[in-house]
């Protein structure tokens, strides 16, 4: 059995046991962390992965900075309005914002003018085509002379 920390709350018109139920100053407050990321090499692309539950492509802002570094800004808020459709008040409230910023220095390989996303299965896909280079020719070459 595992015995919580029980706080007397002056409060009358609710149980003691709701009452220390949801006053719970005594648990840690969620840390605010950025999303998890993954970074794949292929042969002709890298693509990165962030993880975006309950996301939606309107949540992110993705562009190139004036350096050339790929810039992943995430903003979320919650609509305010939703609180009137409510039968009730929040008593704790700890997810009604949040934003992210990650900036990348893209390597060298990268052909920027096909870079594309999109936000699939509660994740962003940020895919990083590599610039195709021409097969070099063969190392003998005749020349013409004219």
């Amino acid at each position: 059995m595992i015995m919580l920390p029980i706080r007397r709350n002056e409060q009358t018109w609710l149980p003691d046991f709701f009452n220390d139920f949801f006053d719970n100053s005594w648990m840690e407050k969620a840390k605010a962390t950025a999303p998890a990321i993954n970074v794949l090499d292929t042969d002709t692309s890298y693509q990165v992965e962030v993880a975006a539950p309950g996301l939606t492509k309107d949540d992110f802002k993705i562009s190139l900075d004036g350096d050339g570094n790929l810039c992943i800004d995430m903003e979320k808020k919650s609509d305010e309005n939703n609180n009137n459709k409510k039968h009730g008040r929040y008593l704790r409230r700890e997810f009604s914002y949040s934003k992210f910023q990650q900036v990348m220095m893209l390597p060298e390989d990268v052909d920027k003018d096909k870079i594309d996303a999109k936000v699939e299965h509660g994740v962003l896909l940020v895919n990083l085509p590599k610039i195709v280079k021409a097969p070099e020719s063969a190392s003998h070459k005749l020349i013409e002379i004219k």
